[in-house]
């Protein structure tokens, strides 16, 4: 019986460990010749090297499938170009794309430096930019279209100690959804069919065995059956959408909208007439996160005070 994903051509980055190594051995056994993309680094972005690329490669190939091997910094226009070429000239099409690559500076804000932040926004934010921009350039050109997959992250609403990282998963969630947009004006238009979601996994990764796992999490395993599908001709309908996934559980995250409007009789508002109609008509948003912190440091002090 054909695979899932027989005959599509695949590229993935960060495929070397974790997370983007169980999507790309999956997305491999489904059918699909894969790009490996991963330029090996430590966590902090350090100490580059193919070997680990190479080897998931032979392992892939050892599922019957075909793999090409780009080891480069995908914070880098050329090395995103590389990446969809690399798929594109060895098999004729790029199907889809993944973006599991990322790095970690962890800091509260305050004590962040520069360099941790624009390295970590590099990796992670711009390295999707270089593959969707490539990848969307020639997918659009393809009579099959191509399915696009972001990784952000539940952090993507707020960290402490990561804010680099939350701000660069944010702009991923952001970033997606214009792909999404530019995708389907691609179709409506009568252009081929081109989707882009987001992935928000919680797994047991070398970038998370530093995480307190207070709530749920699973394996890097867990999250490849989503990616298999989004990348699948039966995801193809699905855009602008992101999902979390943890162990069995995958849920689906609401779309941005405002809720509530207040409106001023006829004239600018004052600070004053702000102060006095807002909080008994649009009031606030509660946030569930700090509602979570709070409840958790109240905890804290209470085990603290016995």
């Amino acid at each position: 019986m054909a695979g899932y994903l027989e005959g599509k051509n695949i590229a993935i980055t960060g495929a070397g460990s974790g997370i983007g190594k169980a999507i790309a051995l999956a997305v491999a056994a489904e059918g699909a010749n894969i790009v490996v993309a991963d330029y090996g680094v430590a966590l902090d972005g350090s100490e580059p090297t193919n070997v680990i690329a190479e080897s998931v490669a032979g392992e892939i190939e050892s599922l019957g499938v075909e793999a090409e091997v780009i080891a480069g910094d995908v914070s880098r226009m050329e090395t995103g170009e590389d990446v969809v070429e690399a798929s594109v000239n060895r098999w004729g099409s790029i199907d889809g794309v993944v973006c599991v690559a990322g790095i970690l500076r962890e800091r509260m804000l305050f004590n962040m430096s520069e360099d941790e932040w624009d390295a970590v926004i590099a990796v992670h934010l711009k390295g999707h930019f270089t593959i969707y921009r490539h990848a969307m350039a020639a997918m659009r050109k393809q009579d099959s279209g191509g399915s696009i997959v972001g990784i952000t992250s539940g952090a993507f609403t707020a960290s402490t100690a990561q804010p680099n990282y939350s701000a660069a998963k944010g702009g991923i969630v952001s970033l997606t959804r214009s792909a999404a947009m530019t995708a389907a004006s691609i179709s409506l238009r009568g252009g081929p069919r081109i989707n882009a979601n987001c992935i928000a996994p919680t797994a047991r990764t070398r970038m998370s065995e530093k995480v307190p796992f207070e709530f749920e999490t699973g394996d890097p395993s867990d999250i490849a059956p989503m990616a298999v599908y989004l990348l699948s001709e039966a995801g193809r309908e699905v855009n602008a959408q992101i999902y979390s996934v943890v162990g069995r559980r995958i849920s689906v995250w609401n779309q941005p909208k405002e809720v509530r409007s207040m409106f001023s009789s006829g004239k600018a508002w004052t600070p004053e007439e702000i102060e006095d109609v807002l909080p008994r008509t649009i009031k606030q948003e509660a946030n569930p996160f700090i509602e979570d912190l709070e409840r958790r440091m109240k905890e804290m002090a209470k085990e603290e005070g016995n």
